[in-house]
């Protein structure tokens, strides 16, 4: 997949894994980085368990790449901790 192509599917995958975890976005550029390091570990971990990654822009790449975005987030959230509101 070219470079664009992943930027849009992490855009898509970073936006949507953000609603499902903390119901709102951590902001463009995160979304972006956490949506296209999502879309690889979720390509790794479909591999992992025999089933094909990220093939291009589809229904279930963007699928794939949710789910490894939605796992990228909780780890995510789990190491930096929430920010308790002021």
């Amino acid at each position: 997949m070219s470079i664009i192509a992943w930027i849009v599917l992490g855009l898509i995958a970073g936006f949507i894994a953000s609603k499902l975890v903390n119901k709102s976005g951590d902001g463009l550029i995160l979304d972006i980085i956490l949506g296209v390091v999502g879309a690889v570990v979720g390509g790794w971990l479909f591999s992992v368990f025999g089933m094909s990654g990220v093939s291009g822009i589809n229904l279930y790449s963007l699928i794939v790449a949710v789910i490894g975005a939605v796992v990228v987030l909780v780890i995510y959230h789990a190491l930096m901790g929430r920010k308790s509101p002021s």
